[in-house]
């Protein structure tokens, strides 16, 4: 793992199955049983995964620098 890669995770709680972020960023996102899932927890930086995060009709998704700040969605 690349020591500036993005943490990516997903409320499946919350995540109302939409797709927005699987048609956002395919390279990240699938949905599995009706719902959102992060395709690996860790990924290189990607602006598509912000768009997917900012995207989500639940707020499902959270995006964190590796220093631990919070990029998407914003507060």
């Amino acid at each position: 793992m690349a020591a500036d890669n993005w943490r990516i995770e997903v409320n499946r709680g919350n995540c109302i199955g939409s797709g927005m972020c699987t048609g956002t960023a395919p390279d990240h996102f699938a949905l599995m049983d009706g719902k959102s899932t992060s395709i690996h927890e860790y990924a290189e930086p990607d602006d598509a995964v912000i768009v997917a995060a900012e995207s989500c009709p639940a707020e499902a998704i959270r995006v964190w620098a590796a220093n631990g700040t919070v990029l998407a969605p914003e507060q």
